[in-house]
């Protein structure tokens, strides 16, 4: 298996993905130029956090017209498993591949803290060695990320399983307190349709070693490692 992370001129989470998947995990990874066309030596792609384009206009608005996204595109139309974590997830909004946008945090401040996921759908390639339920201790760092859509598409989202995670406090309820952003039903995470394609606003790779004050990010790569593995 191999992964690809995907770079963008502003992006900045790209070393931390690669650390964790080379360094901690062992896997082959290449940093993917955001002018690349031709992905087909990856198993999975991982659209990392950062400030792409210096988040002009809006974040992810200038990216998904990057060369990489028709490639990113056609990837995860084969199947490709596609990862976008904080600008990541941004990207993968304004490119159509997730529905929904990610607003201005409503308290109007970057928030860089710690918080807590709760495993809603333990059933896809990125959650497939959680517990159902399982709260993930995973930090967030961003100033727009406040997940919005609309009824109708909330409403297929929460009853088709593709929400996969919520914050919540360390017990696991969605308060709105444990909401550090104010998305839409606690929001942190879903999945398209097919559910090859995760957009999530924590950063599980920075949830990888315990010296880092949590591990628990490290479970969601492995989860994919193990996905790839039942592939062969």
């Amino acid at each position: 298996m191999r992964f690809g992370v995907v770079v963008f001129p502003g992006t900045w989470s790209d070393g931390d993905c690669h650390y964790v998947l080379s360094q901690v995990l062992g896997q082959p990874v290449d940093y993917v130029w955001h002018k690349e066309r031709d992905l087909s030596r990856y198993d999975c792609l991982i659209l990392p956090g950062g400030f792409s384009y210096g988040d002009y206009l809006r974040c992810g608005a200038i990216a998904r017209f990057s060369p990489v996204m028709a490639a990113v595109a056609q990837f995860a139309a084969r199947g490709g498993l596609v990862w976008g974590i904080c600008n990541g997830f941004q990207i993968l909004c304004e490119a159509g591949l997730l529905p929904g946008a990610l607003l201005r945090n409503n308290h109007l401040q970057f928030r860089c803290q710690q918080t807590h996921l709760r495993v809603e759908n333990a059933h896809t390639p990125y959650t497939r060695l959680c517990r159902p339920g399982q709260v993930l201790a995973i930090p967030i760092s961003h100033g727009e990320g406040r997940y919005y859509t609309d009824a109708a598409t909330l409403r297929e989202l929460e009853e088709t399983g593709r929400v996969v995670f919520r914050y919540t406090t360390p017990q696991g309820e969605a308060t709105a307190e444990a909401n550090p952003n104010g998305a839409t039903n606690n929001i942190a995470g879903i999945v398209n349709r097919e559910g090859n394609v995760l957009g999530m606003m924590p950063h599980p790779e920075r949830a990888a070693e315990a010296l880092l004050g949590s591990s628990d990010g490290r479970v969601l790569f492995e989860s994919v490692m193990a996905q790839l593995a039942a592939r062969v």
